[in-house]
């Protein structure tokens, strides 16, 4: 198992939570401060990149319950 199991839940959870509610936020007109700097490169660009949080956020998650002992057991037979 993964040292840091917890902490990279955390990690994932966030990025979703915090990239579901950006685009939600986005949609109405307003945006978190401290994602203000995504705005720079457009609407498209700050859109794009909340998506990429969300998946990120998703693939964290997966990648931290797997457990890589049973998988490496798994393919060697």
């Amino acid at each position: 198992m993964i040292k840091n199991r917890g902490y990279y839940l955390l990690l994932g959870y966030m990025l979703i939570v915090f990239g579901v509610s950006a685009v939600v936020m986005q949609m109405v007109g307003v945006q978190w401060a401290f994602l203000q700097f995504l705005e720079w490169g457009g609407h498209l660009v700050a859109f794009v990149a909340k998506i990429f949080f969300v998946i990120a956020g998703v693939l964290v998650i997966v990648f931290a319950n797997t457990n890589w002992e049973y998988e490496r057991k798994d393919s060697q037979n």
